[in-house]
């Protein structure tokens, strides 16, 4: 098993929201960080069922457990009438949950009880590269982070299954859309625009859909933590802006599997798209997993001059790039940015292997930049 770099016990002052993707390892990260802690899993169907029909039942069975008691509820949207009795239990018992869910969206659109503030919301990603000493990055850019497919020797039918059957049910099953061939083509839609910024009309009229049902898809694909939009950062002095979003899929490999690419030549446009999909795959884990309060953006002007990530209040800026040498025409975009933005640090991450300085421009090795990265030297 490969050990997770996340620490859920420094946030566990209080009751926890563990909020993540299915296949990440939540589960198996937490029977493993938490041994000692009551482990009650909803998908499994005897207790879902069992919980379903008698939800005070679980105020009777943790009633007498000690203060502090961690208790684990996997899946906690199967049976969202359990957070009356788990609100209860903090209140009066001070016992601490952790209370996983692969969906927000299945809590907030039925109003149940979300507890008044009394868990705070932590969230769980596929693995991060200080998890994999080894890292393949071409395999990581072809198959992605999932650990269920990482670990696959048979990648692509993990994919296949998590998309075909999982996505896919999971829409249908909690019937959050009217029409699954629409959602489809939007998904596949979606695929072709990642990393791109969001037109929502173009979209709707590609999907025969309206745009406000557009937004309404992106916003299920959030709220299913099956993908995350980057803003655009909007607070200039000189230069007008392109200020509306750009959308990833919160996995690189689900995107490859999405646009049915079975491989990736190294110096191609298609590798240079998914290295940046990477790269913001791992800021967005770094943000999260560190409660980073400096928000993730992207910069764009009408003459088309991007940077790709903006870290905090123009504080960071960085391009990402998939050439080996790093030449001078690759920075180009940093002059109006810098213009904007003086005291910014701006890097280049790449595939380049000299790590240097040029100017007041840092040329960053890929490794190189992700170690320094989860070693929070970055942000």
């Amino acid at each position: 098993m490969i050990p997770r770099i996340y620490k859920l016990e420094d946030d566990l002052e209080q009751s926890v929201f563990l909020f993540g993707a299915r296949q990440t390892g939540k589960s198996t990260y937490l029977k493993t960080a938490f041994p000692n802690a009551v482990y009650i899993d909803l998908l499994n169907s005897k207790q879902k069922r069992f919980f379903t029909h008698q939800p005070e039942m679980l105020y009777d069975m943790l009633q007498d457990k000690p203060a502090n008691q961690i208790v684990i509820i996997d899946e906690i949207a199967e049976v969202p009438s359990l957070l009356n009795e788990v609100h209860r239990l903090i209140q009066e018992k001070q016992l601490r949950f952790i209370l996983c869910s692969s969906s927000a969206r299945k809590l907030k659109r039925k109003g149940y009880n979300t507890l008044g503030g009394r868990a705070f919301p932590c969230y769980f990603y596929p693995f991060v590269s200080a998890e994999l000493p080894d890292l393949d990055l071409n395999k990581v850019l072809l198959y992605g982070l999932l650990s269920s497919c990482y670990l696959s020797n048979k990648p692509w039918n993990v994919l296949s299954s998590y998309i075909d059957v999982y996505i896919k049910e999971e829409i249908k099953e909690e019937a959050l859309v009217r029409n699954l061939d629409n959602f489809q083509r939007f998904l596949d839609v979606a695929a072709i625009g990642d990393a791109e910024i969001v037109n929502y009309a173009n979209i709707a009229s590609d999907c025969g859909v309206t745009a406000k049902t557009v937004k309404e898809y992106y916003n299920i694909l959030e709220d299913t933590l099956l993908g995350f939009m980057v803003p655009a950062y909007t607070k200039v002095l000189k230069r007008k802006v392109i200020q509306a979003p750009k959308f990833y899929y919160f996995d690189v490999g689900v995107y490859n599997y999405m646009m049915q690419r079975e491989s990736l030549a190294p110096n191609s446009s298609e590798y240079g798209h998914c290295l940046e999909h990477f790269v913001m795959q791992e800021l967005k884990a770094y943000i999260g997993y560190t409660h980073n309060r400096k928000k993730l953006s992207y910069w764009h002007t009408y003459e088309g001059k991007e940077i790709d990530a903006v870290l905090g209040e123009a504080q960071v800026g960085i391009e990402i790039k998939s050439t080996e040498e790093i030449q001078p025409k690759h920075y180009a975009n940093f002059k109006e940015y810098k213009e904007e933005f003086p005291n910014s640090r701006c890097i280049i991450v790449s595939r380049d292997p000299f790590t240097r300085r040029t100017g007041d421009i840092e040329i960053m090795y890929i490794f190189d930049f992700l170690q320094k990265l989860w070693k929070g030297e970055i942000i």
